[in-house]
């Protein structure tokens, strides 16, 4: 296992990062402490979770397994801001619902602070001075080490890095943002702005929830029967109908005819193009089961040539929206 800072901090972490999200729903505490064992075994310190994972049960999971292991050895994230209660401030980014989430999120993972504290959303009714300024309080009173966010828009994430400078308040230094062989939106702008300002990129859903595993091939006209992409089962990503078209089947081609040439499952072959784009520290990866997080974790130990890198970004390229593709034909202005 390699090992990155994430964007430009000082904090050191494994080039995988566990997601926790299936535990306490598609994997039971004993078998989430089985798939951290594993991920720590293979040289993995990086788990990431959030207070809303199992309504909670997630960081209740990782907490009782952490209390085994050496702290101090572990890069432990967690994220706030969705409803964890009835209350109307019982979800956001205001000052009291954030301190309020932090401490809750240090007792269910029965530690003293959290290496990475992540805005799993933008607040808009909240102002972005009431928010960073709370976020930068719990980095001075040692509850939280580093901050990131996550599914911000370029603007917000660029809007936060500026005031945060501007007051002298600590930075956000990482964004998890959906970013896969075939959702690539961010290339366009958050890239950018995260290598710009020093926010290393964590994506989500690295796999694309499943689909970048091989199993969905050309020539299908549904998802099987219980599977992810079967009717609502991926809301955050949407569904069959809206998933489905000639630039997501060549995606998908190219993939299995690169993993085939180079001897790797395709699930590997697309978790190693995310692990190597620029800007990024650590795609997340989860599992179901120890056999499930052994498959991904041939990802690791290997890089991909350029040529098939090429081939593989080459047939997820969208065409650029304005004013991108504006200033991509524009011809540079002579000094």
């Amino acid at each position: 296992m390699d090992y990155r800072n994430v964007g430009a901090s000082g904090l050191r972490v494994s080039e995988l990062c566990l997601g926790t999200m299936t535990f306490g729903k598609e994997a039971d505490e004993s078998a989430a402490h089985a798939i951290l064992d594993r991920f720590v075994a293979a040289g993995g310190d990086f788990v990431d979770t959030a207070d809303v994972y199992a309504g909670g049960v997630s960081e209740e999971i990782v907490g009782r397994w952490l209390a085994r292991q050496r702290r101090d050895s572990l890069v432990v994230a967690t994220k706030g801001f969705w409803a964890t209660g009835d209350g109307r401030n019982d979800h956001g980014a205001g000052r009291k619902h954030l301190i309020a989430a932090v401490h809750d999120s240090l007792r269910r993972l029965g530690t003293d602070y959290l290496d990475l504290y992540q805005l799993h959303c933008f607040d808009e009714t909240t102002p972005v001075e009431e928010t960073l300024s709370t976020l930068d309080q719990l980095v001075r009173t040692g509850k939280v080490r580093h901050l990131g966010v996550s599914n911000y828009a370029a603007w917000q994430l660029q809007k936060s890095v500026d005031v945060a400078r501007f007051r002298g308040w600590e930075p956000f230094v990482a964004s998890q943002p959906l970013y896969n062989l075939i959702d690539r939106e961010i290339e366009h702008e958050h890239v950018p702005v995260c290598r710009n300002e020093g926010v290393g990129i964590i994506p989500w859903s690295p796999m694309r929830g499943g689909w970048l595993t091989g199993k969905y091939q050309r020539g299908m006209t549904a998802a099987p029967a219980g599977a992810r992409w079967d009717g609502d089962q991926q809301p955050w990503l949407g569904n069959w109908e809206n998933a489905v078209d000639e630039r997501v089947w060549r995606v998908t081609d190219t993939l299995i005819e690169v993993a085939g040439q180079i001897g790797r499952t395709p699930a590997q072959v697309a978790l190693r193009w995310v692990a190597q784009r620029p800007g990024v520290t650590a795609p997340i990866v989860g599992a179901r089961s120890v056999a499930q997080l052994d498959d991904t974790l041939g990802a690791i130990g290997w890089t991909l040539d350029d040529e098939h890198l090429d081939r593989l970004t080459t047939a997820g390229e969208q065409p650029l929206p304005y004013p991108h593709a504006y200033l991509a034909r524009s011809p540079r202005r002579r000094s």
